[in-house]
């Protein structure tokens, strides 16, 4: 029986795990965050609970944005192009 080798790309597998990771943090936040809200105190503080964790959100976003900026800026400038 004879193995193949498959060659795995370390950094897209880093890259993919950190999404997906990013992504269940979010949804647990939301999920989780908002339906407790919703549980103790009603859908009106959930409503608020809501944009609150969304405004949160819009600062982490301008940073992640400008941080993504900047590393397409520097792989096209070291010639590893776009990712």
């Amino acid at each position: 029986m004879k193995l193949r080798s498959r060659s795995t790309d370390v950094r897209a597998y880093a890259r993919t795990t950190q999404v997906r990771l990013v992504v269940g943090a979010l949804v647990l936040l939301f999920a989780v965050g908002i339906g407790l809200i919703w549980v103790f105190y009603g859908p009106g503080a959930a409503g608020l609970g809501f944009l609150c964790l969304l405004g949160a959100l819009v600062p982490i976003a301008l940073i992640a944005i400008g941080l993504w900026f900047l590393d397409a800026v520097v792989r096209r400038e070291r010639g590893e192009g776009a990712p």
